[in-house]
C-alpha cells in the first residue's frame, strides 16, 4: 500500500521541477500521461534546456516526444539547483560563462527570467534584462497596481513592470502574468493605453508568457447568450394586463416599452398611463437620476460630462503631501546640471528658518511640520546665537547662513536615530518613536530639500541602502561586500564566510547585537544538523515570526534559510520606514530623477571621498589667445593636473580638500555643483628689461631671471568668482613650490581666524 500510493504521488508531481501545483497561469498547463505515468508543466517543457519540439501538435505533449522528455529528465537529474540544492535542475543561463541552473519554480522565486520566445531562453538575475524609466516625460510615478489596483512601490524591479508606450500603467508581474494568460493574444494589451504591438513585446522580452489563442471569456459556451435577449417584462407597480406581467404583445396597449436610459426597466403603456403611439419612456429610477429634466433624458451622455465638470470646478483638491512631490522633466546630463534644473522650481518668495544655536535638525523638522510649508519657496536662515565661536563670522549673509545651515543639517541627520552604522555607510534604522512621529518622511524631505537648494551630497548612504531605495545594481542580492565595514558583526560573518564558503548573501548591519547572536548567525556557523536544528529551537520565535519557522533536513537547507530570514529582517520588517523615506524623497520631484539615473546619482547619496579627476573636472581651463601667451600656459596646464594627483595620493604636503576650501572658499563641492562655474586663469610673470651683452652671458642672465621670477609667482584665488589663477612657472617644481606655500599660507590664516 505504501509503494502504491508513493507510486501515485510522483504521478501527480510535475517529472522536471517536481512539484504537483496546477496553475496555467504560473506554470502552463499540467499534462498527465497516464500511459507512461508522466506528468509534466508546459512551462517546465519550454523552458528547458535539453529539450524541443521535434513532433507535431498532436504527438506527445504540445510536440514534446516522450522519449525527449524522459531524455531530459535523466540529463537534468545530475544537475543540482542553485536555489533549493536538490537535483533536476532543467531551465540554466542563457549566457555561457554563467553556470546556474534551477527548476523553474525555483527560478521564478530566485528572479530568473524565462523568455517564451524564439529559442526560450532564461537568464539569472545578474544577466536578466530591465526596465528604466524615461527621463523625457513630465509624469509622476504611479502608487498602484493598474491591474490589481493594490498598492505598489514605484521601483521598478523582477515583480514591478511598467508599459513601454505610456509610462504610466505599473503593474505586479504575477497580475500581469494572470492578465496575459486570461486575454490571450489577441486581447493582452496595456489597461490603460490600450496598447498592443510595444507592449506585447516588452512583455516577451521581460518573460511573461502569452497564449496564442482568444481570450477566455470568448471561448466560454453560451458566454454571451444573454446579449441576444430583449427585456420584455412590466415593472409598473400595478400590472393591468390579463396575461401577467411577462406578457408582450406586438404592438397596442400591452406591448411592453423599454427605458430609452437604461434598458433595464419596461412597463405596458396601459399599467404606466402613457399614450398608444408613446415609444420613448424613462422609468423612474432613471428619471430621479436626472432631476426629471428633458435634455438629459435625450441626451444621457452630455448631461453626464456636465456634471463630472461642474464637480471638479467645484472640489479642488489641496494637499501638502501633493506640493512635496512636485515633478519636473529633466533631460539627462551629470547630476549637477540635473539638480540645478529641480533647483529653478524654487520662487522668489522666501520661508524663514529660525535655527536655536547649532540645532538644525530640529529647525528643519519644524520646517517641514508647519501648516503653512511649501518647498517650493527659498529658505531663509537666521541664526538666534550667531556668537558661539564653533559658527563662522560671517553668517550674517544670506547665502552662507543657507549654505551653513544645509552643511550642518545634513551631518546632524546623519547621526539621528534614523540611521545607523559607521560615517559614510549609514543604513536605515527601525525605531518605533521615529515611525509614530513619521521622522523618516521629515528626513527624506529635508535632503531633497538640501539637494535642491545647492547643499552639499548626502554621501554617507550605504551601498545596500541606495540600492533598497532606488533599485540600483538592478535585481543584485544584497552580499557580504555590502556590510557594514570594520565591525563585529561584519568580522563574524566573514571568519564563517571563509571558514564554511557557504554565506553567499547577508545583509546589512542590525541595530541589536542580541538580535545577531540569537538567530541567522548561529544558523550560518551551524556545522552539523543537529547543531542546526538545536539554534532553530532557540530561535523559534524569530523564525515563526519571519514565517520561516520549517524542519530542516540538510545542511544545503541552511543557506535558503538563512537568506529568507534575512528577506524578513531587510525587506519586510523595514517597509514602512522605506515608503516614508522615499515619499519624503519624492519633494521637488527628487526621488524620480535620481530613480531615472541611479548611476548618476550614486556618488552623491553614497560616500565618494574628493578625487584629483573630480576637482579637474570641475574647473574650466581659460587660455589666452595669444600666441606667445598660450605657448606658455600650456605646460602649466599639466603641471595643474600633475598636482591634483600628488595631492590625491600624499606627495604633497597640502591635500585636494586644502586646495578645494583655496579655490572656492568650500570645504566640500555642493551636489548641484558651483555657481558660478569654477574657471582657471594664468599669472604671468612681469617682464624685465635687460642690457646687451654675449650670447651666453645673455642665456644666462635669462635663466637666472626666470627662476627668480618663479620664486616670487604665487597663486590667486577669487572665490565669489569662483576664480583661480595659476602662476606660469618654468618647471613642475617651481610650481609645485609656489602652490604647496599659498595654499598652506591660506590655511594657517583660516585656522587662525576661526
Amino acid at each position: 500500500m505504501k509503494k502504491r500510493r508513493r507510486s501515485q504521488v510522483s504521478d501527480e508531481c510535475c517529472a522536471l521541477c517536481r512539484l504537483s501545483d496546477d496553475d496555467p497561469a504560473m506554470f502552463g498547463e499540467k499534462v498527465t500521461l497516464k500511459e507512461h505515468k508522466l506528468s509534466v508543466h508546459y512551462f517546465c517543457l519550454l523552458t528547458s534546456c535539453g529539450v524541443y519540439q521535434r513532433g507535431e501538435e498532436d504527438e506527445g505533449v504540445f510536440g514534446f516526444l516522450v522519449d525527449d522528455i524522459k531524455q531530459e529528465i535523466r540529463r537534468s537529474a545530475r544537475l543540482m539547483c542553485s536555489s533549493c540544492k536538490r537535483k533536476g535542475a532543467c531551465v540554466g543561463c542563457n549566457v555561457r560563462s554563467c553556470r546556474r541552473m534551477v527548476h523553474f519554480p525555483c527560478g521564478r522565486k530566485r528572479s530568473f527570467i524565462s523568455q517564451f520566445t524564439g529559442l526560450f531562453p532564461s537568464y539569472c538575475p545578474d544577466h536578466s534584462p530591465t526596465q528604466s524609466l524615461c527621463g523625457g516625460l513630465d509624469l509622476s510615478l504611479p502608487q498602484t497596481c493598474s491591474v490589481c489596483l493594490d498598492p505598489i512601490d514605484p521601483v521598478l524591479s523582477y515583480s514591478i513592470l511598467k508599459c513601454p508606450s505610456c509610462h504610466a500603467s505599473w503593474f505586479h508581474r504575477d497580475c500581469v502574468q494572470r492578465q496575459a494568460h486570461s486575454a490571450g493574444l489577441f486581447f493582452f494589451r496595456c489597461t490603460l493605453c490600450s496598447n498592443k504591438e510595444s507592449f506585447q513585446e516588452e512583455m516577451l522580452r521581460m518573460g511573461i508568457y502569452i497564449p496564442e489563442r482568444d481570450a477566455s471569456w470568448e471561448l466560454e459556451a453560451n458566454a454571451y447568450s444573454e446579449l441576444l435577449e430583449v427585456y420584455a417584462r412590466c415593472d409598473a407597480l400595478v400590472c393591468l394586463c390579463n396575461n401577467g406581467r411577462t406578457h408582450s404583445a406586438k404592438t397596442g396597449w400591452f406591448e411592453v416599452i423599454r427605458c430609452r436610459l437604461c434598458g433595464s426597466r419596461g412597463s405596458h403603456r396601459k399599467c404606466s398611463g402613457l399614450k398608444l403611439d408613446t415609444r420613448d419612456w424613462a422609468c423612474s429610477d432613471c428619471t430621479q437620476a436626472t432631476d426629471g429634466r428633458a435634455s438629459l433624458v435625450s441626451s444621457p451622455q452630455g448631461g453626464q460630462r456636465r456634471s463630472l465638470l461642474s464637480k471638479r470646478h467645484l472640489s479642488p483638491i489641496h494637499s501638502s503631501v501633493v506640493c512635496k512631490r512636485l515633478a519636473l522633466p529633466v533631460g539627462s546630463g551629470s547630476p549637477e546640471e540635473i539638480l540645478q534644473a529641480l533647483g529653478r522650481q524654487l520662487g522668489p518668495l522666501s520661508m524663514q528658518v529660525e535655527v536655536d544655536g547649532d540645532q538644525a535638525l530640529s529647525a528643519g523638522v519644524e520646517l517641514v511640520r508647519r501648516p503653512d510649508f511649501d518647498p517650493t519657496r527659498t529658505l531663509s536662515v537666521r541664526f538666534k546665537d550667531d556668537q558661539l565661536t564653533a559658527f563662522p563670522s560671517s553668517l550674517r549673509d544670506s547665502d552662507t547662513a543657507r549654505q551653513y545651515f544645509l552643511e550642518l543639517l545634513v551631518q546632524q541627520i546623519q547621526n539621528s536615530v534614523v540611521f545607523e552604522g559607521p560615517d559614510g555607510s549609514k543604513n536605515l534604522a527601525l525605531d518605533s518613536q521615529a515611525v509614530r512621529e513619521d521622522l523618516y518622511f521629515d528626513v527624506g524631505c529635508l535632503l531633497a530639500l538640501s539637494l535642491a537648494h545647492g547643499g552639499p551630497p548626502v554621501g554617507f548612504f550605504s551601498r545596500a541602502l541606495y540600492q533598497c531605495l532606488f533599485n540600483h545594481p538592478a535585481n543584485r542580492p544584497l552580499c557580504l561586500m555590502h556590510m557594514t565595514p570594520d565591525t563585529h558583526v561584519t568580522g563574524r560573518v566573514s571568519r564563517v564566510s571563509d571558514a564554511l564558503h557557504t554565506v553567499q548573501a547577508v545583509t546589512v548591519q542590525l541595530t541589536s547585537q542580541r538580535f545577531h547572536d540569537c538567530c541567522w548567525f548561529q544558523m550560518a556557523e551551524a556545522e552539523s544538523v543537529e547543531e542546526l536544528q538545536e539554534v532553530r529551537a532557540a530561535s523559534w520565535e524569530l523564525l515563526e515570526l519571519a514565517g520561516c519557522n520549517r524542519p530542516i533536513g540538510s545542511l544545503e537547507e541552511r543557506e535558503a534559510l538563512v537568506e529568507d530570514v534575512v528577506g524578513f529582517t531587510m525587506i519586510t520588517r523595514m517597509q514602512l520606514p522605506l515608503q516614508r523615506f522615499r515619499a519624503g524623497l519624492q519633494t521637488l520631484g527628487v526621488f524620480d530623477q535620481v530613480q531615472l539615473y541611479p548611476s548618476l546619482f550614486c556618488h552623491v547619496f553614497c560616500s565618494a571621498r574628493l578625487s584629483a579627476q573630480t576637482l579637474a573636472h570641475i574647473f574650466s581651463v581659460l587660455v589666452s589667445q595669444q600666441e606667445d601667451k598660450r605657448s606658455r600656459e600650456t605646460p602649466v596646464c599639466s603641471f595643474w593636473t600633475r598636482f591634483l594627483l600628488d595631492c590625491e595620493v600624499g606627495r604633497s604636503s597640502i591635500s585636494l580638500q586644502d586646495l578645494l576650501r583655496f579655490s572656492t572658499g568650500g570645504e566640500e563641492l555642493p551636489a548641484a555643483g558651483l555657481l558660478p562655474s569654477p574657471s582657471i586663469s594664468f599669472l604671468h610673470p612681469a617682464k624685465q628689461g635687460g642690457g646687451g651683452g654675449g650670447g651666453e652671458r645673455m642665456r644666462l642672465r635669462g635663466r637666472s631671471e626666470e627662476l627668480l621670477r618663479d620664486e616670487h609667482l604665487f597663486p590667486q584665488s577669487e572665490p565669489d568668482s569662483r576664480r583661480l589663477l595659476l602662476p606660469v612657472s618654468s618647471s613642475y617644481e617651481a610650481f609645485k613650490s609656489s602652490m604647496e606655500q599659498a595654499v598652506s599660507h591660506q590655511m594657517d590664516l583660516l585656522l587662525t581666524a576661526s
